[in-house]
């Protein structure tokens, strides 16, 4: 403790004059003359009387280690040693002082220290946290600085506070810290032991209670097994009494206290009561008694009454080590339960037949049992009667009659739902198969009329419609309204539903029997095509692999034959024929047995086609219309915001960047469209120049005419008269198809 400053004290002046040119002097600044740091020594450059300068430099060099911050290179980074120290206890015989064991932890980030005593069961002392972490400084006369890691060593004493700290050892990582930061580290020492502490421990060890206390340690098995329950699959057989059965049996063995439950499986319409459980979880025990016990007969601790009544109504109860008069009672355990042994549960006798994959590989790591073949314990299931509809009697549908003959009160057949959300129209995708048709007669007025069947992939429904044509004397319209058309040839009067026309039985060249009315399917729609191909593994004459299988199990006999034809037939050597021939060479190779819908595909398989098929100008002008009318016009932000997302400064943007540009400034344009238009946009690399597309939507400067938005019809398939694709498939490469048939050598 420091002395007062006294003026007839010239030890106290001394000591007050040093540290005050410890702490700071006198200095000019500006010509006034003001109190400067430590840190700047005297005249000369010399250091003032009591004044130690810090090290401006560290002592590694530059580079040696990370340039990263403290806090970052040592986060969560702690330096833990093991201490004790020495606390006087005045006033007391039995102990004059008193070892308290405690952690100190230094951490790296800051330099912060912490000390912590280990909290001990019956201590009577404050312990936890003895220091808050913090820098602390280091004791007189060096209160000015503080603790580093330089400061730390095994086998050594640390003062914290007027504390005294010994540090015996430390844990393995501060050790391999301490060695790299180049510290020679001492030999750990041994903590010594509180000799109050282990004088108490050795009276406690000594003493025999004249009360003993049975300690039952159920908590253990209930944190090892609590959730862990054994499954057993048995049987009761009550058949020998009166109106009894074979009834089947669930129990459940609880690992965690030892109980048991069984649950009953009640079969439909058996007429017993569904009760939750056959036997509440509880323990059974192996031998039911003749009657049962009054309460407290069975109890785990036997209690003695030592005065009995002599003193009053008042009585003294120790415990009973002989267990005088107790009753025992063995239940059933885990050991007990096996397949095919039998419990008795309470009167009745259950054989455990099987049990589940928990149980086999609890039995198989605890006693080894490698043997669990279960025994047959149920029932062979009952014939089942085969229930007889009656047939179709004519009133309503087939389906409708079938639902009044399934239940008492009859339900209108369901529909599927679940078809009818996937297939119906969804935006630019009508789910609709068209295909153009022409009747089968010898009638000349017949003959020439056209039909589009509709064939509805929602509800497997079928439409017919005849387009009106002129000078000919048929009025058009709706031919067949839309429903489902069975199949001819079928048995009208029958219990079993018929076979209607699917979207497998519709195909080009196929001939189709409506009511009476014979049709032959000629051609079909853009979309009807690429929806087949698209869906190939369900329309065979769509599957281009399929049908070149057929076509190689055809003509491989004369393949050399069949090439020469195609080389006769391109004298030009350009590996291209047109459609026309190669669909007649196609017919005379497989004689008939190819489908006019098969070669269709394999023509629009090894088509050659155009790299931008869609009219990118029509697209413009169709956005222009629909941007016109919804009087849009902030096309230079939105080139402004295209231009901010090339970071390349290239001038192009991937198509889905660009949509989700658009999609953001919220253009008036359906997403159908707008895709197509930056598909049709693409240049290499799929990447869209995006300045001449916001040109060419620029409805203000860069308008479209009129007549150009009817170059190209825009055919809506709600309309489709049954004339040919706008981009029919003109010309054949053949040489492809040769390789994939034949192969190259051959």
């Amino acid at each position: 403790m420091a002395l007062p400053l006294l003026p007839g004290n010239s030890f106290n002046r001394n000591l007050g004059k040093e540290k005050f040119h410890k702490s700071q002097h006198w200095s000019y600044c500006n010509k006034v003359s003001m109190l400067v740091g430590e840190d700047k020594p005297g005249i000369g450059g010399e250091p003032l009387p009591g004044q130690k300068l810090k090290p401006k430099y560290t002592v590694f060099p530059r580079g040696l280690g990370s340039d990263a911050p403290s806090w970052v290179a040592f986060d969560k980074q702690v330096l833990s040693f093991d201490a004790y120290f020495d606390e006087e206890v005045p006033d007391k015989n039995q102990e004059l002082y008193r070892i308290r064991h405690c952690k100190i932890y230094f951490y790296l980030e800051d330099d912060t220290i912490q000390v912590v005593e280990p909290q001990v069961k019956n201590s009577g002392i404050p312990q936890g946290t003895i220091l808050r972490r913090h820098r602390v400084p280091l004791p007189p006369p060096n209160e000015d600085q503080f603790y580093t890691i330089d400061n730390f060593n095994l086998d050594t004493d640390i003062v914290f506070y007027g504390r005294r700290y010994r540090i015996t050892d430390c844990d393995q990582f501060t050790k391999i810290f301490l060695r790299k930061m180049g510290v020679r580290l001492n030999p750990a020492q041994n903590r010594p032991d509180d000799p109050y502490t282990k004088e108490r421990q050795k009276l406690i060890d000594s003493m025999t209670p004249l009360r003993p206390y049975e300690r039952f340690d159920t908590l253990r098995q209930f944190l090892e097994h609590d959730g862990h329950v054994l499954r057993f699959y048995g049987i009761w057989d009550d058949t020998e009494t009166m109106f009894g059965d074979a009834r089947e049996m669930v129990l459940h063995y609880f690992l965690s206290n030892d109980t048991i439950e069984v649950k009953e499986v009640i079969p439909l319409n058996s007429g017993r009561d569904a009760t939750p459980l056959f036997l509440n979880r509880q323990k059974l025990p192996k031998y039911a008694p003749v009657g049962l016990y009054q309460p407290g007969t069975i109890t785990d601790r036997t209690v003695l009454n030592v005065f009995g009544g002599l003193v009053g109504n008042k009585g003294r109860y120790i415990l009973d080590n002989c267990k005088t008069g107790a009753v025992h009672q063995e239940f059933y355990k885990d050991c007990d339960l096996r397949i095919g042994s039998t419990i008795n549960v309470w009167g009745r006798r259950i054989l455990l037949c099987d049990c589940d994959e928990f149980t086999k590989e609890y039995y198989r790591t605890r006693y080894g049992i490698q043997d669990f073949t279960p025994i047959p314990y149920k029932a062979p299931p009952p014939v089942k009667v085969e229930r007889i509809v009656p047939p179709y009697n004519g009133f309503g549908s087939e389906a409708d009659s079938l639902c009044a003959c399934l239940r008492l009160l009859p339900k209108p057949p369901q529909k599927d739902f679940k078809k009818f959300m996937e297939k119906d129209r969804q935006g630019l995708e009508s789910n609709i198969l068209r295909f153009l048709a022409q009747f089968i007669t010898t009638d000349p007025i017949d003959k020439d009329r056209k039909f589009i069947i509709s064939y509805f992939l929602s509800d497997d429904t079928i439409q017919v419609f005849e387009p009106p044509q002129r000078n000919t004397g048929v009025i058009g319209g709706k031919f067949l309204e839309r429903g489902k058309i069975k199949k001819p040839g079928q048995e009208i009067y029958k219990s079993e539903l018929p076979e209607y026309y699917t979207a497998v039985d519709l195909y080009v060249g196929a001939k189709v029997c409506f009511h009476d009315h014979v049709f032959l399917l000629v051609d079909a729609d853009e979309y009807a095509f690429n929806y087949m191909e698209k869906h190939a593994n369900e329309f065979p004459m769509a599957n281009i692999n399929i049908i070149l299988n057929k076509l190689k199990v055809i003509g491989e006999p004369r393949s050399r034959e069949i090439k020469q034809i195609f080389a006769a037939t391109d004298p030009q050597h350009t590996t291209v024929i047109d459609y026309d021939e190669f669909r007649n060479l196609m017919l005379n190779i497989s004689d008939g047995k190819l489908s006019e819908h098969e070669i269709m595909t394999i023509g629009r398989y090894y088509s050659v086609r155009d790299e931008n098929e869609m009219d990118v100008t029509y697209l413009l002008a169709v956005s222009q219309e629909l941007l016109k009318k919804n009087n849009y016009e902030n096309f230079a932000q939105l080139f402004a915001h295209l231009a901010y997302n090339d970071r390349d400064r290239c001038g192009l943007l991937a198509s889905d960047k660009c949509r989700t540009v658009c999609k953001s400034f919220r253009l008036p344009i359906p997403d159908d469209l707008l895709r197509a238009l930056l598909t049709a946009c693409e240049g290499c690399k799929d990447q869209v120049n995006y300045k001449k597309f916001v040109d060419g939507l620029n409805w203000r400067l860069h308008p479209i005419p009129a007549f150009q938005t009817i170059l190209i019809p825009l055919q809506y398939e709600d309309e489709w008269s049954g004339q040919p694709p706008t981009l029919p498939v003109k010309k054949i490469k053949y040489l492809p198809l040769i390789e994939d048939v034949f192969g190259i050598n051959n």
